[in-house]
């Protein structure tokens, strides 16, 4: 009976270990997840390693509302050292630089002022495109088929179109408000193109109201219509001088932490916006790329394996900087990533003029600030943060003298099925209330409104 006792004693405790063990396991897998990064596939040294390639998606002449003419605009884009440009006038969509684009009745105003209408030669635009000009040594990629919509809209509801062919998009009105961007985005996929929204601070008034970027109806907003299009790639983040956008990388990340349960990845672009030299070297992206051909800018713009950088930015205390910022044509060196790569849980990035490193996860600074004196690598294991299993996502930003860099979001992927988005469709006192807040005389009234 004692040895019975016994066996039976040692029986139960063997399986209650066994279930023990049973429970970790299952709650070890359902913990783990992996690091999915834009990255992945960048060679970043040794035998056929990519290039990182200067440029801006986002530009003007005087072919639209910009100070100086596509000649001028082109060629000090290629003196500042740009890899690649497109030209998305307002309302026109971007043509070879040695051709005059479509004309516009509005932009008659610049010959008033005494702003002309000059492209290029097509001497000079060989040049650019083969680095012969001035002796550079390499090329310039003409971005084209580049259309910033809406062109007559006063609420600023502005998206870049991209890869559209010559005759499309042309003389685009748009209305305003909400209608406008999902009438934008909508012809933009429509005719085969990529989008993404351009300084949405400038339509959401954060300069007066910086919590808009915080605002729930906002954010469903502008993650509905990304969800809708796949086209529609994102949004910038940094826009030129970040004048009327400097709360936009917040936005952010409230769209990203909207979206990604959805399986969609935001993209942040980072452009110039420039419509005079001075503003070439405000905002730009560095596209890591085996060659710098419009094939490979595209596909890098689907990926997500740029940079983003800005040399102009406010303050403010959610994620930084502590100070406004403004180096501009200073002609300082821009932090920027010599390689930025996935270990299991670990983040590791290696960086150059740099202060200090931060990683953003769902919209907060994690790890704390990693002090960088000038070149340096430092390591996020997000195995020593607690609550990093429940993380959407992870990004890297680096502050420096010259600027701040900013890299994609990097997806905390646990397995899970992404949901499952299906637009709403609106009822009929929600498509009369988006048509008359589209309308000119809403937007006029507005104004007025907010003058008063």
């Amino acid at each position: 009976m004692k040895n019975f006792r016994k066996i039976l004693s040692i029986a139960l405790s063997v399986l209650m270990i066994m279930q023990l063990g049973a429970v970790c396991l299952t709650a070890g897998a359902a913990g783990d997840y992996k690091i999915v990064s834009p990255y992945a596939d960048v060679v970043w040294d040794g035998e056929g390693a990519w290039g990182a390639y200067k440029g801006s998606l986002h530009s003007h002449s005087t072919y639209s509302d910009a100070d100086d003419t596509l000649e001028v605009m082109v060629k000090e884009s290629y003196k500042q050292g740009y890899d690649f440009l497109a030209v998305s006038d307002h309302g026109i969509t971007g043509v070879d630089w040695d051709e005059a684009p479509f004309f516009h009745p509005l932009y008659l105003y610049q010959f008033v002022i005494d702003n002309p209408f000059e492209h290029l030669t097509t001497e000079d635009y060989e040049a650019i495109k083969s680095g012969t000009y001035d002796g550079r040594g390499y090329g310039m990629t003409p971005v084209l088929g580049a259309n910033e919509f809406n062109n007559l809209s006063l609420t600023k509801n502005h998206v870049n179109g991209h890869f559209l062919d010559a005759n499309e998009g042309n003389g685009f009105p748009g209305a305003e408000n909400e209608l406008g961007y999902e009438q934008a985005v909508a012809y933009i996929d429509e005719h085969g193109g990529l989008s993404y929204i351009n300084h949405p601070g400038d339509w959401l008034g954060t300069n007066s109201n910086p919590d808009a970027v915080n605002d729930e109806a906002n954010i469903k907003f502008f993650g509905d219509l990304i969800l809708k299009y796949d086209s529609c790639l994102g949004m910038e983040v940094f826009n030129e001088r970040n004048g009327t956008t400097g709360y936009d990388r917040i936005l952010w990340d409230n769209i990203l932490m909207y979206t990604l349960p959805y399986g969609k990845n935001v993209i942040g672009f980072s452009n110039s916006d420039a419509h005079h030299p001075g503003t070439i070297d405000s905002s730009f992206s560095i596209f890591m790329m085996k060659e710098n051909t419009v094939e490979n800018i595209k596909a890098t713009m689907q990926s997500g394996a740029f940079f983003g950088i800005t040399r102009i930015l406010r303050a403010n205390d959610t994620i930084g900087p502590d100070k406004d910022m403004d180096v501009a044509n200073e002609g300082l060196p821009y932090p920027m990533f010599s390689k930025l790569t996935v270990d299991g849980h670990k983040i590791t990035a290696s960086v150059t003029d740099a202060q200090y490193v931060q990683f953003i996860a769902d919209g907060k600074v994690v790890g704390g600030r990693m002090p960088v004196n000038g070149n340096g690598t430092v390591t996020l294991d997000l195995d020593t943060i607690q609550g990093a299993e429940d993380f959407q996502y992870v990004r890297v930003e680096i502050f420096g003298e010259g600027g701040i860099c900013i890299s994609q979001a990097m997806v905390i992927d646990d397995g899970s099925e992404p949901l499952g988005f299906a637009a709403k469709e609106p009822s009929f006192i929600e498509k009369l209330t988006a048509f008359f807040k589209g309308t000119k005389i809403y937007a006029i009234i507005m104004e007025i409104a907010a003058a008063i």
